[in-house]
């Protein structure tokens, strides 16, 4: 086997001192390396299943603790969501760390008095020099692949301990709530290194210690979303199979912690948790394929998804900040609380190009933004903004959604996907099968969910009056969740100019305070992200495997 032998010192350490702290709902050993002693009885079972996705997956990895790598927050929903949202420019970094300040940087902006500014490090260039072993903490490519990988293994650690765990009451309910569980949290990591990567590893064996496994052969991307699928079809057919609700229901309220279990997180009936599975496979579809090249039966198979997906009043799975015993804080352990405050003192700053799409009128916006002026002072052109991103403190903003609130117990933070991302994707198939009317009264509906008091939009709209609608409203009711690169990169914006990428009539502050609002942006940025060099050089592509360097 090909070992880290560093990361599996590592990982260990990091669990020991996170679960030190956990007295209740996250107390276990290491999940990385659990034995049957550890996890011997139906307790021990479910204490290791919660553990180890929301520390080994969500939490236990923040290299700072053992590697000091001037890590920026305290989970992957900090750094490992940054860089998605960085690179759809929903928000911008001057601080070097993690090389955030450079690796959403343009290829250049030409601004409204015709003056163009080139960026001399273009992004491919500066994340393909970083990927290297001994650059770990500048290597974007490291940490999404380390955090993914570290939650699979730990879900395939539970599947090969739970069929020996003896059950009270309906046994197999609840070795199969547990099993669903691990197959829902391997789906979910096999679709964030298939949406993200240029090529991953299958890995469904027990590995102790290493990024991936022993495994070497890589496959592409594709091939790791139809991994993803399988493992939520999976969990989809043994939630199908319970026959004991009260059961069910034990353990899953086991499985989350109680901190969760409240607002739009709780205890999934099996038939929210399955729409989520569903909703989950849409996404998978949707932005892993270019849109212009998605056929009528690829809207249609959305369209069959969504129609069974996550509804309203659906339970999703989500996180919350907590005073103690949390995986992520409130302080700085996600993007919106890394992106709260004074525009000067917050680590990441709130992007011009956001604040644009948002409609004269948006409730949203006057509840969760305030102008006040940045002007960078360090370099770059995407740095400077007019905005900054208000704390709600636990202030109710009747019925608007709140994007951030920075004391322990009020931020909500969706972890897998949601109503709104369900009813977006639902309205992009019906306007792209010809179906406006409906489509857009989906928007709507988001808007109606969020708070956004806009007036309704006309059934009459335009094909392309329509698909903007949709463009700005994904922008803007899932801001802060992951998937703006994401649609960046389908919808064809990360793209070089020359090959019909790059944006126009963008709003841009420059560094001498003069606002451009029709400046054009070319981003060129990488669209799936090479494999990192702390796999690829430890354990090298055996023959057969995919390519695993974008050509790009």
């Amino acid at each position: 086997m090909k070992k880290y032998k560093y990361l599996s010192i590592y990982f260990t350490a990091v669990i020991l001192l996170v679960a030190s702290s956990c007295k209740k709902q996250l107390d276990v050993k290491n999940p990385n390396s659990p034995t049957k002693d550890q996890a011997k009885d139906e307790p021990g079972i479910i204490s290791l299943s919660t553990a180890a996705v929301y520390l080994n997956g969500f939490n236990g990895n923040n290299p700072s603790i053992i590697a000091n790598q001037n890590w920026l927050g305290d989970s992957y929903f900090s750094l490992g969501i940054g860089f998605h949202e960085l690179l759809g420019d929903n928000i911008s970094a001057e601080a070097s760390n993690q090389n955030i300040n450079v690796v959403n940087l343009p290829d250049y902006v030409i601004f409204d008095n015709g003056t163009r500014i080139t960026n001399t490090s273009p992004s491919k260039s500066v994340l393909r020099i970083s990927n290297a072993r001994d650059k770990k903490p500048a290597n974007m490519f490291f940490y999404e692949w380390a955090y993914m990988y570290s939650l699979n293994n730990a879900c395939n650690q539970i599947l090969s301990l739970v069929d020996d765990i003896k059950f009270s009451g309906d046994a197999e309910t609840k070795k199969n709530t547990i099993k669903a569980w691990a197959y829902w949290w391997k789906g979910f990591a096999y679709s964030k290194i298939g949406s993200t990567y240029y090529a991953g590893i299958i890995n469904n064996a027990v590995g102790v210690g290493d990024i991936s496994s022993s495994v070497s052969t890589y496959v592409t991307s594709a091939a790791m979303i139809e991994e993803s699928n399988k493992n939520f079809d999976q969990a989809s057919t043994l939630l199908s199979g319970i026959t004991s609700t009260s059961d069910y229901s034990l353990v899953l309220g086991k499985l989350l912690p109680n901190f969760v279990q409240t607002g739009k997180g709780g205890i999934l009936t099996t038939a929210m948790w399955i729409r989520n599975i569903n909703t989950m496979k849409a996404r998978n579809l949707l932005v892993n394929k270019r849109t212009s090249a998605m056929t009528a039966t690829d809207w249609n198979a959305v369209l069959t998804l969504v129609n069974n997906g996550i509804k309203s009043d659906d339970l999703v799975f989500t996180g919350r900040t907590t005073g103690t015993n949390g995986f992520f804080s409130a302080g700085s352990g996600s993007v919106a609380a890394m992106t709260t405050g004074l525009p000067k003192s917050a680590t990441f700053k709130v992007s011009e190009r956001l604040i644009q799409e948002y409609k004269t009128g948006d409730k949203r916006l006057a509840a969760n933004f305030t102008q006040n002026q940045y002007i960078n002072q360090v370099g770059g052109f995407s740095f400077s903004t007019r905005w900054q991103l208000l704390d709600a403190n636990g202030v109710d903003k009747g019925g608007v959604a709140v994007l951030s609130d920075k004391t322990p117990g009020n931020y909500e933070l969706f972890i897998g996907s949601s109503y709104e991302e369900n009813e977006l994707m639902k309205a992009e198939a019906l306007i792209n099968t010809g179906n406006i009317a409906t489509g857009v009264a989906s928007i709507d509906n988001v808007r109606n969910y969020q708070g956004a008091g806009l007036p309704a939009l006309s059934g009459s709209l335009s094909f392309e009056d329509a698909k903007e609608e949709l463009r700005r409203e994904r922008r803007v009711a899932l801001v802060f969740r992951g998937i703006a690169f994401f649609d960046a990169r389908r919808w064809g914006v990360i793209d070089d100019i020359s090959k019909g990428g790059g944006r126009t009539n963008a709003v841009v502050l420059g560094a001498d305070g003069v606002l451009s609002t029709h400046a054009t942006i070319n981003y060129n940025f990488l669209d799936y992200w090479d494999v990192p060099a702390d796999e690829s050089v430890v354990n090298p592509p055996a023959a057969g495997s995919a390519p695993i360097k974008n050509p790009n």
